[in-house]
């Protein structure tokens, strides 16, 4: 089908190339997309630590959940990842949403 000027078919140059070509093209592709979806989810990450930054919590439940997301930040680093340390976090991540869930029995009850 010709969506073109001169009225031929497009020349599709995957199918010229040889297949450590195509490989190295697809795998140009691939980066190329890892890197779009990293500079989004950086974008999308400033947006959030904005919003947060600009909202004081309202509640412990709130408080916790700013926590563990700076908690999950945070494990994503290097040093966070010695084995007691995951431990800890997943302690401490355990305890906010027991908390959480606490808080809102009552509230839930009325």
């Amino acid at each position: 089908m010709a969506d073109n000027e001169n009225g031929k078919d497009p020349v599709i140059l995957d199918e010229h190339r040889g297949l450590t070509a195509q490989k190295a093209a697809n795998a140009r592709r691939h980066l190329k997309g890892v890197a779009e979806n990293q500079d989004l989810l950086r974008q999308n990450q400033a947006s959030l630590d904005k919003f947060l930054l600009a909202t004081p919590s309202q509640t412990w439940s709130e408080a916790a959940e700013k926590a563990l997301y700076v908690i999950g930040l945070l494990a994503g680093n290097a040093a966070s990842q010695d084995p007691r340390h995951k431990q800890l976090i997943a302690s401490v991540a355990e305890d906010f949403r027991r908390l959480a869930e606490s808080e809102a029995a009552p509230e839930q009850e009325l």
